[in-house]
């Protein structure tokens, strides 16, 4: 048996692609395909079944499309309701894919109908020579958002009357697998990578298998359910608003997404855009947005987390400009942002400010360290603004600091003080975005561009 891992690390997801050398099960598939047929292609191998464990919350799924692309089998939780062809399957059911034997296995906690996947071959000889350490007894286990690399998929995104009861599903699924497999099956969770999908972000001490979750899962070393239950549940974080778009979306079943270039945007139309209030968001690195950037832009950074803080911030069905120095930012950024059902920008331009912004007011603001804020304020006043979330800010930060989450700002702009404003948050990403909506507002700002965990390295006074 072979399992190749197709990452997504902007959004803290994986998907997999299982095979024995001939045909294949594609587990969570993403939107953009393209990884996925690559990944077969690579491997000779043919897509015949395509699995769900659950109605994602964090992206639209590829798992439809895929299967109509290739004529796969599409396996879904037969007790869910949905509106497009698929096979219902649930605990206990088999499936066989070449040489491979699927096992479900009903797993509800991050959500009510959530199954996991348990692979092993059948011992035909097809699936010899396995890769991914996934071995010929155990198998290999695909988790979804249950049982995760130290910690479990978070069970409050349904409904908030219903997350009690998930909770202790969630304990009660986790063991069972736990005490139902050999310990050396190895697991593949699709979120836990960075996602908010996750009750936490644990996983470092994780080996990958059953056993070793033991001695290092929440699920596991709680042994009294009640006090899980507080515990998960006091501990997870707000997630991004964009989240609530997600589930229904894939009870419709997705679309095929168009990856094909953004309608280009002259310089004049980017000035009526702004103009009109529209979002046209700048994918430049942060610190060259604060040296020079359009005035009424907002910047986002291209990087791992872009698609997940605009799609929290933005007002959901809002248009969207992209502007970017390469037409190859601007591909990227399409293809994150398609991934959480953003499927197309109103347009784009690339070439850099002196191109797209010919003609136009322009701005900047500075940006400092931590090392630099005492020089800074004695010079200049100000107020520290701290657009960390709330679990970070309890946590401990700077005396006298102001705390609005980035993901607050723009519905508390009126309690932002009336003063300069020195931004931070854990390490200057989104404190950028803060700064540039801050000064879109007209507020007076400088960035604070780096590690929060440097107020301690450097002494600065704190307070939980």
């Amino acid at each position: 048996m072979n399992v190749e891992t197709i990452e997504t690390p902007s959004l803290g997801d994986r998907s997999y692609l299982v095979h024995d050398g001939e045909v294949a099960l594609v587990v969570d598939p993403q939107r953009d395909l393209d990884r996925v047929l690559s990944a077969a292609d690579d491997a000779m191998v043919a897509i015949t079944h395509v699995a769900e464990t659950h109605l994602h919350n964090d992206y639209v799924s590829g798992g439809l499309a895929l299967s109509r692309r290739t004529g796969a089998t599409y396996l879904h939780a037969a007790a869910e309701v949905l509106p497009f062809d698929h096979r219902g399957v649930g605990d206990g059911d088999v499936i066989e894919v070449g040489s491979l034997t699927v096992r479900v296995v009903a797993t509800p906690g991050h959500t009510q109908h959530h199954l996991s996947y348990h692979v092993t071959e059948n011992g035909d000889g097809k699936g010899a020579g396995a890769g991914a350490g996934a071995g010929a007894g155990a198998g290999a286990l695909f988790t979804g958002g249950s049982l995760l690399y130290g910690s479990v998929g978070r069970t409050d995104l349904v409904a908030a009357d219903l997350t009690d009861t998930l909770t202790r599903l969630q304990y009660r699924s986790v063991r069972g697998m736990i005490d139902s497999l050999p310990g050396d099956t190895r697991f593949y969770p699709t979120h836990g990578f960075g996602s908010f999908c996750s009750s936490s972000q644990g996983g470092d001490d994780s080996d990958g298998t059953l056993a070793g979750e033991r001695s290092v899962n929440l699920a596991l070393t709680i042994e009294d359910e009640d006090t899980f239950v507080e515990r998960l549940v006091s501990g997870l974080p707000d997630h991004p608003a964009y989240y609530a778009q997600m589930s229904p979306m894939n009870r419709a079943g997705g679309i095929p997404i168009d990856l094909s270039p953004a309608a280009p945007v002259d310089p004049t139309e980017l000035l009526r855009r702004i103009h009109r209030g529209e979002w046209v968001v700048d994918l430049r690195n942060r610190r060259a947005y604060a040296t020079d950037h359009l005035v009424g832009t907002i910047g986002i950074e291209l990087d791992d987390p872009f698609a997940t803080y605009l799609g929290w911030l933005i007002p959901w069905g809002t248009a969207v400009t992209l502007v970017a120095d390469t037409a190859e930012e601007l591909a990227e950024a399409q293809r994150q942002l398609a991934r959480i059902g953003i499927d197309r920008p109103a347009g784009g331009a690339d070439g850099g400010p002196d191109v797209w912004g010919e003609g136009h007011d322009r701005a900047s603001y500075p940006v400092i360290t931590f090392d630099q804020l005492a020089e800074h304020q004695a010079e200049r006043g100000g107020v520290v603004l701290d657009v960390r979330r709330d679990d970070e800010w309890a946590d401990g930060h700077l005396v006298g600091a102001v705390h609005i989450a980035i993901h607050q700002l723009l519905k508390h702009l009126e309690e932002v003080p009336d003063d300069h404003l020195l931004v931070h948050c854990a390490s200057g990403f989104r404190a950028s975005i803060a700064a540039s909506l801050l000064s879109r507002a007209g507020k007076d700002v400088t960035l604070i561009d780096d590690e929060y965990d440097r107020v301690a390295e450097l002494d600065l006074a704190t307070e939980p």
